[in-house]
């Protein structure tokens, strides 16, 4: 398979053995039709050389990719809504492959804080690609709409600069899936995606659960080692500390966006603090702390607002594991680091959403605390994107947003106490608003109504012009926001 010179496979987590694993093949599936493929995404990792039919013997039959051993179905547990669940495991995913990302690659905003190093460790992981030890009866399988969610949720997220695994391929897989939350049967497919890594606290958990000190020493080390090299040999707590840090800037930038990502269960969040398996996911429409993406959420526990506690609840899970083999004091200390850290980190969040520089802690709170309260004033009237697309770069688009089509909600106290605050700060690269995207009179969004509306075409006529479409918007946003430079 003709790979680039810069693909340079490293399976480390294969490295740890059966305790952590199960060898897994993939289905054979009817048919294979390549629907998406993120070449951008596979240039990190030099694949995208690949054609098309080497794509989908790769990607769709997964024939291994040099060097890489063959899938392997993680093993772990996980808390769903605040239960415990010692049945989970990769259901209907594999861990496919790692590699190291190419020279150059790595130098994205989104990077964990102590991931400094250039050629970071990256993996391949599948969703539908069949049934596994750990699929508890079910079918193994992808909804293809459900596909095509994720690969708009993974674009939409990495464009407003948010943490996130990429979509690097979908492809079509010709069976038909009965479902109790679509129309069924329904049409299916196999996703892959590329991520940092898919170490879950959920795989933590289990080693706890099982009373194993030895696997949680083992794990510590993989983690600290490939993801979190600053930290010293066996210090379980200075790795809390890091893998907080990150869930603070992740859950920071969910805040941000506007993204509500609807099942933050202990088994979908990672030690490197990057948004994967987003579930059924949302973006707000306008500011309402009470928005949950999950209709089976009754509750409202992952609600938009709550979603800061939900990820500290599940923190303090991944630190009860680590009572197996550190104090209980330094590892309280570590999550009490969530509380600050996810502050300074939402202050940072939307100083970038607004293009704007740093003017210290007082004037930088100032702003964070006007914006949240003039989106919260404004109701219904001042959706949550277009806010940030008017007033990008602050002083600087004045005239823009003044003269824009929201420019008689621009007015009164609350807008007045926002605007002095976005004053007083100097735009950041403010070269970035010469992009055509700003003589636009609206914003990318991606609210359920248009994903419906991109699904409907697909489902009906098999008709994916939309779909391509709006990608190749989003990528020229990705561009605009300049987020990830």
């Amino acid at each position: 398979m003709p790979v680039s010179p810069a693909y340079r496979p490293e399976p480390r987590f294969f490295d740890l053995g059966d305790d952590y694993a199960d060898a897994v093949k993939a289905a054979a599936f009817p048919q294979t039709v390549l629907r998406h493929r993120n070449d951008r995404a596979a240039a990190t990792v030099g694949l995208e050389t690949l054609d098309d039919a080497e794509w989908i013997a790769a990607f769709g039959r997964f024939e291994p990719l040099p060097g890489q051993p063959g899938p392997l179905a993680m093993r772990y547990h996980g808390h769903q809504f605040r239960h415990y669940n010692p049945d989970l495991g990769d259901g209907r995913g594999f861990l496919a492959a790692q590699m190291r990302e190419t020279p150059g690659a790595g130098a994205r905003s989104d990077r964990a804080a102590s991931d400094t190093a250039p050629g970071r460790l990256l993996d391949l992981g599948t969703k539908g690609s069949g049934r596994t030890p750990w699929s508890r009866g079910g079918d193994g399988r992808l909804t293809l709409k459900g596909g095509v969610r994720e690969v708009l949720a993974a674009a939409m997220l990495e464009t407003l600069g948010v943490p996130t695994s990429r979509a690097l391929s979908l492809i079509e897989t010709g069976e038909a899936l009965e479902r109790g939350d679509e129309p069924s049967p329904t049409r299916s497919a196999v996703l892959v995606r590329l991520s940092h890594s898919h170490v879950r606290f959920g795989t933590f958990q289990r080693a706890a659960y099982l009373g194993r000190r030895d696997q949680i020493e083992t794990l510590i080390e993989h983690v600290r080692g490939l993801y979190h090299p600053t930290v010293a040999p066996g210090d379980a707590p200075g790795l809390l500390a890091a893998v907080v840090e990150a869930s603070a800037r992740l859950t920071a930038r969910w805040i941000a966006a506007g993204f509500v990502h609807g099942v933050l269960n202990t088994d979908n969040l990672n030690v490197t603090g990057e948004s994967f398996d987003h579930g059924p996911w949302r973006f707000l429409p306008f500011y309402d702390p009470g928005f949950t993406a999950a209709y089976f959420d009754q509750t409202g526990l992952y609600a938009f607002a709550r979603q800061p506690e939900a990820v500290f609840w599940n923190l303090t899970q991944l630190a009860g594991c680590l009572k197996l083999v550190a104090a209980v004091e330094p590892l309280t200390q570590a999550l009490n680091g969530f509380g600050p850290a996810y502050i300074r980190e939402l202050r940072a969040a939307f100083l970038m959403r607004l293009g704007v520089r740093s003017l210290g802690e007082a004037a930088d709170q100032r702003l964070l605390d006007t914006t949240l309260a003039l989106l919260r004033e404004g109701g219904e009237a001042i959706r949550w994107e277009p806010l940030f697309f008017d007033w990008f770069g602050g002083f600087a688009s004045s005239a823009r947003a003044l003269s824009g089509p929201r420019a008689r909600l621009y007015q009164g106290e609350a807008f007045d106490a926002f605007r002095f605050a976005l004053m007083e700060h100097e735009p950041d690269r403010i070269e970035r608003l010469e992009h055509a995207m700003f003589a636009a009179r609206e914003p990318e969004e991606l609210l359920i109504e248009e994903v419906e509306a991109i699904w409907a075409p697909i489902a009906e006529t098999d008709d994916w012009t939309a779909f391509h479409a709006k990608l190749a918007r989003l990528e020229a946003a990705r561009t605009a926001w300049g987020y990830g430079v």
